[in-house]
């Protein structure tokens, strides 16, 4: 006695939809992604002009050993607080949710705390040795994806079209 399994042909397959193929999501992607990193930016200086006074106290009391963590100040501070923001539940950080925009992996999950902080890491680094002309990337992919997301697989889209609410 044989047991047959059931035929499958090549048509056969299921087909998925992927919501973040969608070409409406990515609308105005890269305009408002300016706005959101000079927000961000911004939050970053003041997080980091506040943790140089507490390292300037601590300095005191420590006999300056603690003026050395200066040098750190500030990449600490975007990497906490890019972690914190977009690697959690709304998957933004304040100007991304000021602008309207969330970050998605390609399989359509939530960055964790590491892929935020890797994300915030690799853009400082693009930038920095490859100078500001690789955001010009984001001309040229489908998905209006930069350097640094194309390196993690993150895509940056409209959240009110991601959550149904957009036109």
């Amino acid at each position: 006695m044989t047991t047959s399994a059931p035929l499958q042909t090549a048509d056969a397959r299921p087909v998925a939809y992927e919501p973040l193929s969608d070409p409406r999501l990515y609308e105005g992607v890269l305009s408002r992604r300016v706005l959101a990193f000079c927000v961000d930016f911004a939050v970053v200086l003041t997080l980091t002009a506040a943790a140089s006074v507490v390292i300037f106290f601590l300095g005191i009391v420590t006999l300056g050993l603690a003026w050395l963590l200066y040098g750190g100040v500030f990449p600490a501070m975007a990497i906490l607080y890019s972690g914190a923001t977009l690697g959690g539940d709304r998957a933004a950080t304040w100007g991304m949710r000021l602008t309207g925009l969330t970050c998605r992996l390609q399989d359509g999950t939530r960055p964790g705390f590491m892929i935020a902080a890797a994300h915030v890491v690799f853009l400082y680094v693009s930038i920095t040795f490859l100078t500001p002309f690789v955001l010009l990337v984001g001309l040229f992919t489908q998905r209006k994806q930069l350097l640094h997301d194309l390196v993690l697989s993150t895509l940056f889209v409209d959240r009110g079209r991601l959550e149904g609410r957009g036109v």
